[in-house]
């Protein structure tokens, strides 16, 4: 399980980031959107690393 930050953003849209992925960041219309999203792209952004046969950050 990864910490995921959710906040507003200027646009109207809720930010969310994952610290420990650096540029791992999504976006959405709701929270619950921004949620989805930002785990969707943990899920790619690790299955990269692994495919690339990088290490995959704590």
């Amino acid at each position: 399980m990864r910490q995921e930050f959710i906040y507003p953003g200027e646009d109207g849209y809720w930010v969310a980031e994952c610290p420990s992925l650096p540029g791992c960041i999504s976006q959405g219309k709701t929270k619950e959107e921004a949620i989805s999203s930002i785990r969707e792209a943990i899920s790619g952004y690790v299955k990269a690393l692994e495919e690339d046969g990088l290490p995959v950050p704590c």
